[in-house]
């Protein structure tokens, strides 16, 4: 798609702090466009593919989200108009997929604990497997955030005893739900039972 800016879409983009080169890297994902070659040998283009990601418009799969499509729609279409966020009807997912971390780094006080990988990928394919479980009706949509919030409250804690990073043993979102990790947390949660700093799980993306 050409991007045929007028002065009107600049200022726009700008007051919603979207850059230019945020939007040409969002055109060319939409163009299904290998960007790792970009931000493997970037990390200015590596920054700001992460800032797409942040700020919804793009998935951890590179995939456009519908907020991203319509940024596009919106640069795309010759107007004075101005670029309004769609709100969208959340579902239970969201909620839990928004309580989810998105990588294993996290700040606990003034502790910085350095990670490596991400946490939420597999957007559709998480879905599908979170309404599985949910039509299955051992679980509500309270015991698997409940259970989640949990367990990463209290690696967050181990780490700060260890430290080191407890919350790098998380599984990513499409294991976690696909194995039911969260199986064992779920009456601890219920009761707000208090666990030992004890290393738990394992290593599994």
């Amino acid at each position: 798609m050409k991007l045929d800016l007028t002065a009107d879409h600049y200022l726009e983009l700008m007051k919603k702090s979207y850059s230019l080169d945020a939007l040409y890297l969002l055109n060319l994902i939409s163009e299904e466009y290998d960007v790792s070659v970009l931000t493997e040998g970037s990390k200015k283009i590596k920054a700001i593919y992460n800032s797409l990601v942040r700020k919804g418009m793009i998935t951890n799969d590179e995939k456009l989200t519908t907020l991203g499509l319509d940024l596009l729609e919106f640069v795309r279409i010759k107007t004075n108009k101005k670029f309004i966020k769609k709100k969208v009807a959340r579902s239970d997912f969201d909620d839990w997929w928004e309580a989810y971390p998105t990588t294993d780094e996290f700040k606990m006080g003034n502790k910085l604990f350095k990670g490596s990988r991400a946490l939420r990928i597999g957007t559709e394919k998480c879905r599908l497997l979170y309404n599985k479980i949910i039509d299955e009706g051992k679980y509500t949509k309270e015991d698997l955030i409940g259970a989640l919030k949990y367990e990463v409250k209290m690696r967050k804690s181990n780490s700060l005893k260890k430290n080191s990073n407890d919350l790098s043993w998380m599984k990513s979102s499409e294991p976690y739900l696909n194995q039911q990790a969260f199986d064992a947390f779920v009456e601890l949660s219920r009761k707000g039972a208090v666990q030992s700093a004890g290393p738990i799980g394992s290593f599994d993306i």
